[in-house]
């Protein structure tokens, strides 16, 4: 007689996935220098795919810094800055400008509308409800929760079937 069968046990991404995006800042870092991806922990593997997919370019704001834009790595992984409001853009009719973003590099417009980039943390205003299995499947449809609405524009860039 086989023994049933369990059903196998999603953690949140606020354990899993979002603990290696929410250290992965600082992760990445020693992956860089020394060309060592170790991925065997989730911390470790959310680490490598923050660094290998570039997370952080768009969901961690950018701030002034003395040499110009630089990301603002007290908000890592925070997306669009909650309370900066932004005016509708506007191009001159006949401008070669198809798109364009905000100086935080966090907000984008273009033929879709405006796409704001999401919280990536595993606060309840990012990714504390989902599984790890839905934001695989988001990554690899492109899709919101994997299931979803379309992620818009310039996320994903192309969604990966791996």
């Amino acid at each position: 007689m086989s023994s049933p069968v369990r059903p196998r046990h999603t953690p949140p991404l606020g354990i899993a996935l979002a603990l290696g995006l929410g250290f992965g800042l600082a992760a990445t870092a020693s992956a860089q220098t020394n060309g060592n991806a170790d991925t065997t922990t989730p911390v470790a593997r959310g680490a490598y795919l923050v660094h290998g997919m570039g997370c952080a370019d768009c969901h961690t704001p950018l701030k002034m810094g003395a040499k110009g834009p630089e990301p603002d790595l007290s908000r890592g992984l925070s997306g669009h800055p909650q309370g900066l409001l932004l005016q509708p853009p506007a191009l001159p009719a006949g401008s070669p400008w198809a798109w364009g973003g905000a100086g935080t590099n966090t907000a984008f417009f273009g033929p879709w509308g405006v796409s704001y980039a999401a919280n990536l943390t595993p606060d309840a205003t990012g990714l504390a409800g989902w599984t790890a299995e839905q934001f695989t499947q988001a990554m690899r449809t492109g899709k919101h929760a994997g299931s979803g609405r379309p992620l818009m524009p310039p996320m994903p860039g192309r969604p990966s079937a791996s």
